[in-house]
């Protein structure tokens, strides 16, 4: 099978096309680094395309038809989109999906503590890293907070030029004789990933409690918050240890209304500060975090968005939780999908429990995820006549799972051909890989998920260059064509 590269095949529009579209995509990225940040992204995007949300028809009694816009969003952290066919739900759906969750560093629910004169925020890392790769770098930190009194406090913090960043220590190299020593995976022990919030003690002139009281007009809220603390604890001193974790619950008090307790309700996720950007002296290439998996979910989104006259209801879920098993409320697992696939059927008048059984099982699905591509630097990981490459175009996994295709989904030769079909007379670039040498590895996706249904399902997406680590490469070609793709097998499709 002869492979061919996308960007030869590229007129002068095209390629414009693609970086165009490429922009559009990095603007995305630098703005939705966290689950919460994507569907807020998303739902602006698509309320201007008048999309309406499925709890406001509901509310109102609509009744939908053909060509209308609908979308649900479940805890802040998953949506799902629909465009309205014109065939009958249970004919089924065309779908695309992919996940909006990303690996990264959590902060815990009891994070600030003080040691040798720095103050430190706890972590627990999410889904699959190299710990290692998350030290020694600029880290931003985002989030909420939610309080008592019902309100949000939304942090963004690293990303401005003019904010501070954090970062988590690694030891020099003069006296790492020993760790240089340790396999990659215990370099640097998960509980050491403490990131560095702050070095400047608190420091209050006053010198005692009552005189700290006549001067409450010159203090801040946060000051005056972190004395109560410090005096609540019996300490007579200003200068005392825990003088920094008090000068940082001062700050963030002052600056976010934020008491440490507040942390117990918080959702605060590290990640690598900075924008998405060109890569390479021919800009062919996006190098930016969190490409696994928005990489797919932006082009899905903008697919559906674009997608006209459709036969088939057309269907974008992005969903949270993938990267630890598509657990929990948010994730692929729970019953979101399935419970709004049922109401908009109800307002089209078309539910009934057999007819929503009906509609999953004919549908068809495009689990738009990520596949490694080829790394000359590690070849020998690879199998090289089944491995996606960088400008290759939109790469389709026929199986994930590992080894013995453990765990996954392996999609019917009938539906990949009439997938083949419509690609062929869009002229779409794609090719077909495995995710490393049989015995090596591997990994999975939503796909199995969906499958359950009995519908057909495919893995297909884009190809990424460092999976999983900070920094992730793709090529902008094979993103346009992911779109392209995504948007005939939402038009064209009937299978």
């Amino acid at each position: 099978m002869n492979r061919k590269n996308t960007w030869v095949s590229y007129t002068h529009e095209q390629e414009k096309a693609a970086f165009d579209f490429a922009q559009d995509y990095k603007n995305f990225l630098d703005n939705a680094k966290t689950e919460r940040e994507a569907i807020d992204a998303i739902v602006n995007d698509i309320e201007k395309e008048g999309y309406v949300e499925l709890s406001k028809l509901i509310e109102s009694g609509a009744n939908l038809k053909a060509g209308d816009k609908v979308y649900a969003v479940w805890m802040n952290k998953s949506i799902v989109i629909f465009k309205i066919g014109t065939e009958s739900f249970e004919k089924g759906m065309n779908i695309l999906g992919a996940h909006i969750d990303s690996p990264r560093l959590d902060v815990k629910q009891n994070p600030l503590f003080e040691e040798g004169g720095f103050a430190y925020l706890d972590t627990h890392y999410y889904g699959g890293i190299k710990k290692y790769q998350y030290v020694a770098m600029p880290l931003a930190l985002h989030g909420v907070i939610a309080k008592k009194d019902g309100s949000i406090c939304q942090l963004n913090v690293g990303e401005d030029e003019d904010d501070p960043v954090f970062f988590i220590s690694d030891l020099l190299i003069h006296l790492a004789q020993d760790q240089m020593q340790k396999k990659a995976a215990e370099v640097i022990e998960g509980e050491a990933l403490d990131l560095i919030v702050g070095n400047k003690p608190l420091v209050i002139e006053s010198s005692s409690k009552k005189e700290n009281e006549e001067k409450d007009d010159t203090l801040t809220n946060g000051q005056l918050y972190a004395l109560e603390a410090e005096n609540k604890e019996g300490e007579e001193k200003k200068k005392v240890s825990g003088a920094i974790k008090r000068g940082i619950l001062a700050i963030l008090k002052d600056n976010y209304g934020i008491e440490e307790d507040d942390f117990i309700s918080a959702e605060l996720e590290i990640v690598p500060a900075g924008k998405a950007r060109d890569a390479g002296f021919d800009r062919s290439m996006v190098l930016g975090y969190g490409q696994d998996d928005r990489v797919c979910a932006y082009p899905s989104m903008r697919a559906i968005l674009e997608a006209d006259n459709l036969k088939r209801t057309g269907c974008c879920i992005l969903v949270d939780k993938e990267e630890i098993g598509s657990v929990g409320a948010t994730g692929m697992r729970s019953h979101f999908f399935e419970n709004a696939v049922a109401e908009v059927m109800a307002l089209c008048g078309q539910y009934s429990d057999l007819s929503l059984r009906r509609c999953l099982a004919n549908s068809a699905m495009l689990s738009s995820d990520v596949s490694s591509a080829f790394d000359p630097s590690y070849a020998s990981v690879f199998e090289k006549k089944n491995v996606a490459c960088l400008g290759g175009g939109m790469v389709f996994n026929k199986f994930t799972g590992s080894r013995g295709k453990s765990g996954s989904n392996d999609a019917n030769a009938e539906f990949i051909a009439a997938i083949r079909k419509v690609f062929d007379e869009e002229k779409i670039n794609f090719q077909t890989a495995e995710l490393g040498k049989v015995d090596v590895g591997g990994g999975g996706t939503i796909a199995y998920i969906l499958a359950l249904y009995g519908m057909n399902v495919i893995d297909s997406g884009v190809p990424v260059l460092n999976m999983h680590a900070p920094w992730e490469a793709t090529s902008k070609a094979d993103i346009y064509e992911a779109y392209r793709g995504y948007l005939a097998f939402l038009e064209k499709i009937d299978f």
